[in-house]
């Protein structure tokens, strides 16, 4: 916020939430965002289709878990909203399910209405937060009005950790994570995508660089070290595979992409 409270929206500055708007064809985005999503696209030609892929990862996961009976979810990391957001999809299965929202990108904040279109038995709300700040994201007035820790949670760190770097003083995304997985109930689930080498590590090394020279550090992770971010969790079938792969439905199997084009693993896994 600026000191008159109004949002500074840095638009000059390319941000990854906006330039992720432009892959997926949305319209919240600006010529330095458009610029280096440019400069990424030469790096890497098949981020669009990954973007669009880690898309419907995203939905067809909360679907599934609605389904599988959570009614309460936790997406940090939000990004632009992009219909049908999180909890369209959430409610749309339970109408009474309860989500938070959560990004420390301003011009999230500027657009968090379109996230707040609730169905009238549930709730949705949006929280500015910054992840790498875990406790004090967690102590939010919003998420506690609209989430129960004494209940199951669905928390989604979707396309997120990749830009939190492990030579950060705070220990990266594994210390993070866990701080997350410690506030988490009994029966909570914890869903993750991220980038990954593993399938065109020449072509990953390009696009870290292309986001780096943007402004936005970066880390892609082999299959490993993403395993390692669910320990002590019952990872759900399959596992943690590219996002394509998890639990796919015909729809996503008559696209025919491929891992490399997915350039992410993906992952849900349930607390004990």
């Amino acid at each position: 916020m600026a000191d008159n409270g109004t949002v500074d929206l840095r638009l000059d500055q390319a941000h990854s939430a906006r330039m992720y708007d432009y892959y997926l064809g949305g319209t919240t985005n600006f010529p330095a965002d458009r610029e280096a999503a440019g400069k990424a696209l030469a790096a890497f030609p098949s981020i669009l289709a990954t973007a669009r892929i880690n898309r419907r990862f995203l939905q067809r996961s909360t679907r599934f878990l609605a389904e599988q009976g959570m009614t309460q979810f936790f997406d940090v990391g939000t990004g632009i909203p992009t219909s049908p957001n999180l909890h369209e999809v959430a409610q749309e299965v339970t109408p009474s399910a309860r989500v938070i929202y959560t990004d420390n990108d301003p011009i999230v904040l500027a657009h968090a209405r379109a996230l707040l279109h609730s169905h009238a038995e549930g709730r949705t709300a949006y929280a500015h937060a910054d992840v790498t700040d875990p406790a004090d994201l967690l102590a939010t007035a919003e998420i506690s009005e609209t989430l129960d820790f004494t209940r199951p949670i669905a928390l989604s760190l979707n396309a997120l950790l990749h830009f939190i770097t492990d030579d950060r003083v705070d220990g990266g995304a594994h210390s993070i994570v866990e701080h997350f997985k410690a506030a988490l109930p009994s029966g909570s689930t914890l869903t993750i995508t991220h980038v990954t080498p593993d399938f065109d590590p020449e072509g990953i090394a390009r696009l870290t660089g292309a986001y780096r020279a943007a402004g936005t550090p970066g880390q892609a992770r082999q299959h490993a070290d993403i395993v390692r971010l669910f320990d002590g969790w019952d990872l759900l079938d399959p596992g943690v595979v590219p996002t394509h792969r998890w639990r796919p439905t015909p729809e996503d199997q008559a696209e025919n992409v491929t891992d490399a084009e997915a350039a992410c693993y993906a992952g849900i896994a349930r607390k004990p």
